[in-house]
């Protein structure tokens, strides 16, 4: 792994982006990280199958911004596929994918050694790890992404992520891209390639299959999601005048949210499957929220509310990756409490069930939500340390 750290200023940016990013990534540890699972609010749970909820835009949200600064990183290599940009490309690809996997890794290893499992199994638990999620998928659109920018003409782009989208669809529509059953191709594929230990399970209607949100097939369309924030990303650099920026970027935002809607009627809005329309219409809320963030911090000037979401955009990923451990072990550590039949609780259990529950008057939804509240503010104090310190790490 290969993390640099420097006390630098990270230069002259748009604050916007930033934002943006930090308040994704704060929404992702805020949804992935209730005080109970069984009591949480509307919407900040996932859509059960078709349809979106406000949950459902973080994760897309953080992938069309990672597209957006793919381009202002690659544009330091004049767009060239030199063996200096190769290398940087191929190593971060490979460091944020073994990142996602030892993530996966510890979480096994610590509920391994707090269960009856011997060292070695909790150890050696890679039978049984979980290949694909969040962080590698991540590296698999930045890594893929990346090189197709490099290696087409951009002008051509989105022709490129069109026919992506459209191959992806009649994929779908094919093999029963729809269903949630055993013969969805997105399920098969992930079955044959990786193997069911392998796979995430999921519920949906009552039942419950080994279905990857993050899978094999579904990576081609997020590909083409993380293409959209690059285009967007050079539709930004054409000019220095923010407010040619908003009105190009509400432009796009609009054409690519109302295809989005319009597309859900053959294709539904589906974030398990990433199905075009999900693409589409995420890609163009993202677009013109970010219009709309430019306008208010970059034009008006209206910067003193978002200084809480700075401290998480200038080190996303680190922030992530802290939050994913420190929830593992709020999760899976015991200490004694002696209101449950077992004796001991979990610090995330007795922070929730002895603390928050009552202070909240009984309301276990409420506490739930508060804890997933508190937990963000956890990560964002150690975040406000780096910020503070001028340290910018870099995954």
């Amino acid at each position: 792994m290969t993390i640099e750290t420097t006390k630098k200023s990270p230069g002259k940016r748009l604050l916007a982006l930033d934002i943006l990013r930090g308040i994704t990534i704060a929404g992702m540890i805020l949804v992935n990280n209730p005080g109970s699972w069984g009591h949480i609010y509307a919407p900040l749970a996932h859509a059960e199958w078709n349809g979106l909820t406000p949950t459902d835009l973080v994760f897309p949200f953080f992938m069309y911004i990672m597209g957006i600064s793919t381009y202002f990183s690659l544009k330091k290599y004049d767009f060239t596929l030199s063996r200096t940009c190769l290398m940087k490309i191929l190593r971060r690809t490979i460091v944020i994918f073994l990142i996602g996997i030892a993530i996966a890794w510890f979480g096994l290893f610590m509920r391994g050694i707090l269960s009856d499992a011997s060292f070695a199994d909790a150890v050696f638990n890679f039978d049984r790890i979980r290949i694909l999620g969040v962080m590698p998928r991540l590296a698999i659109c930045y890594g893929a992404g990346a090189l197709i920018a490099l290696t087409v003409r951009r002008g051509t782009l989105p022709w490129v992520v069109g026919a992506m989208l459209l191959l992806y669809a009649v994929i779908l529509l094919l093999g029963h891209g729809f269903e949630f059953s055993e013969n969805n191709i997105i399920a098969v594929i992930d079955r044959t390639v990786l193997g069911e230990k392998h796979m995430y399970a999921d519920t949906v209607g009552g039942i419950r299959l080994k279905f990857d949100p993050e899978g094999l097939l579904s990576t081609l369309p997020s590909i083409a999601h993380m293409l959209i924030g690059f285009v967007c990303g050079d539709l930004i650099s054409r000019s220095n005048d923010n407010n040619l920026r908003v009105n190009a970027l509400f432009i796009v935002g609009t054409i690519l949210t109302f295809s989005g809607f319009l597309l859900d009627f053959g294709l539904p809005v589906n974030k398990k499957i990433w199905s075009p329309s999900f693409v589409l219409t995420t890609c163009g809320l993202a677009s013109s929220f970010l219009a709309l963030l430019v306008w208010i911090i970059d034009i008006r000037g209206y910067r003193r509310w978002c200084r809480f979401f700075e401290v998480f955009g200038i080190n996303p990923l680190f922030l992530y990756c802290l939050g994913a451990v420190l929830s593992i072990l709020v999760g899976t550590v015991k200490i004694p409490y002696s209101a449950v039949s077992s004796g001991m609780i979990s610090i995330k259990g007795w922070i929730y069930e002895a603390v928050l529950t009552p202070l909240c008057l009984g309301n276990p939804t409420l506490a739930s939500l508060l804890f997933a509240l508190l937990f963000v503010a956890l990560n964002w104090s150690i975040g406000l340390i780096l910020y503070r310190k001028k340290i910018y790490i870099k995954i």
